[in-house]
């Protein structure tokens, strides 16, 4: 928690030190708090950090997993028009146990390093969406000693947008993901809309899931606001659980920020 303090105070001094006229800052689109990765990329040179804290809860079949995410940090970089590059570190603790058990298994640390690029590929023209490809790798050698896993995790997916009025729009994204110690693809999907509630408020609801080769589908939900304090600095929280048994609750906040450049 004094980490999480000590970066929310970097960025307040750092805002304050670097403000500009918000009309000559171009308003962010951020990857975060939803489960859907926009489709636009981040301006040419441009940093941006999106940030957050998350629990989440897990019970079946009288085995309960509580996981905290004390940093969930993802840096984006705009090193082309139309290419951004990411980098993303989390630092989490796991608590599982079975019903009645007073002593859970605790792991914590860090999970793999991602390392990852947003390539954009077309803007919006009508019916046709804005689209751009992700691509990310896990590295199996950057993670905690309770995190280990021997094989890199690879994933990739396709995002879409489309605006549907001046106040809503929506976006998803498909694609597949193998995990670090598994040769079994799973399929993922997302479903969000957005709505400006103002200026300043943003309000979205999302569907989404994966859909292993060889397990169970999970799907998901989630709700959420975003607060815009300026054009380069936002606010958000998340509330969801999933549709199929599993997750029972997941609550999440944090911010996003962009240098000025």
């Amino acid at each position: 928690m004094t980490k999480t303090l000590i970066v929310l105070a970097t960025i307040f001094i750092s805002s304050s030190l670097f403000a500009q006229e918000e009309s000559t800052i171009v308003e962010m689109i951020t990857d975060r708090p939803d489960a859907t990765e926009s489709s636009s990329v981040v301006p040419l040179h441009s940093i941006q950090i999106e940030t957050g804290v998350f629990f989440e809860s897990f019970e079946k079949n009288d085995f309960k997993t509580e996981v905290l995410g004390y940093n969930t940090t993802l840096i984006r970089f705009g090193l082309l028009e139309k290419l951004e590059l990411r980098v993303g570190w989390n630092f989490e603790e796991h608590k599982s146990s079975f019903a009645g058990n007073e002593n859970p298994n605790v792991l914590s640390g860090f999970s793999p390093l991602l390392l990852g690029a947003k390539v954009a590929i077309s803007e919006e023209k009508g019916l046709l969406p804005e689209m751009a490809l992700l691509l990310h790798t896990n590295l199996p050698f950057t993670s905690s000693t309770d995190f280990n896993v021997e094989n890199t995790g690879v994933d990739f997916r396709f995002s879409f947008a489309h605006t549907l009025s001046e106040k809503s729009s929506l976006g998803y994204n498909l694609g597949a993901a193998w995990g670090n110690d598994s040769s079994e693809a799973s399929y993922i999907y997302t479903l969000a809309y957005g709505y400006s509630i103002s200026e300043k408020f943003g309000a979205y609801a999302e569907v989404y899931g994966d859909l292993p080769e060889n397990n169970s589908a999970n799907h998901f939900w989630d709700i959420g606001f975003t607060y815009l304090i300026q054009n380069n600095f936002q606010l958000d929280a998340t509330l969801g659980r999933s549709f199929t048994e599993g997750q029972d609750i997941l609550v999440s906040t944090g911010f996003s920020y962009r240098f000025p450049n």
